[in-house]
Order: C-alpha cells, then sequence, then structure tokens
C-alpha cells in the first residue's frame, strides 16, 4: 500500500508549495482547471499502479 500512496504524497508535496510568484511557477495553478487536473492525475496514479500490481498477482 505505501507503494502505491508514496508518488500520490510526492505530487502533493510538489502541489502543496504555491509556487506563484517565482520563476519557477507552474502555470497550471493559476489554471480554473488545475485542481480537479491535479486530484485526476492522483486518482490515474493509483488506479495504473494497483492495477499494475493486480495484473502481476502482488495485491
Amino acid at each position: 500500500m505505501a507503494t502505491i500512496i508514496l508518488p500520490l504524497t510526492f505530487i502533493t508535496g510538489i502541489y502543496g508549495m504555491n509556487f506563484t510568484g517565482s520563476p519557477y511557477n507552474m502555470p497550471e495553478l493559476t489554471w480554473r482547471y488545475g485542481y480537479p487536473a491535479v486530484v485526476l492525475l492522483m486518482a490515474g496514479v493509483a488506479v495504473a499502479l494497483g492495477a499494475n500490481f493486480d495484473r502481476k498477482g502482488w495485491l
């Protein structure tokens, strides 16, 4: 389970830093659908990892 949660924690950590106003600003922070896109990305990562582990018989 930690293997599935670790990438989600990494994505959350990056987006939790709020880079607005810096030269390294992530443009999706000001995008209207930025938050839903990141949530869908995290759900997709979790589903893809779960499906891959299930296919290999690890779950």
